[in-house]
């Protein structure tokens, strides 16, 4: 029901946009967010967005990272500007009152 895309291999410094697309169901009244797992650690939360837009951010990526919706589309996305090697992660979308719909996740890989 989720399609996460957009990872890729990318320089320190350098910029991605994740784009996560809804099949099947909307998600137009649900929350929205983005998570990730870097190798060996734990899946941690990156960033949500509610329905109306209210939007929340780890540490961590404020002020580098920009989540976003288009309901209109039934899409999420997440704008990663410098980026750092530690943002290397596999990326997960996530959708509904207690995140219960999951995307399969995207590769961002940041090198130094």
């Amino acid at each position: 029901q989720l399609q996460a895309s957009g990872g890729g291999l990318v320089q320190a410094g350098g910029s991605l946009r994740l784009s996560c697309a809804a099949s099947g169901r909307t998600f137009i009244g649900d929350p929205m967010g983005w998570f990730r797992q870097a190798p060996g650690k734990e899946r941690e939360f990156v960033a949500s967005i509610s329905w109306n837009g209210l939007t929340n951010y780890a540490d961590s990526v404020k002020g580098r990272f920009t989540i976003s919706r288009d309901n209109a589309k039934n899409t999420m996305y997440l704008q990663m500007n410098s980026l750092k090697p530690e943002d290397t992660a596999v990326y997960y979308c996530a959708a509904g009152l207690q995140y219960n719909s999951w995307g399969q996740g995207t590769l961002v890989t940041v090198s130094s």
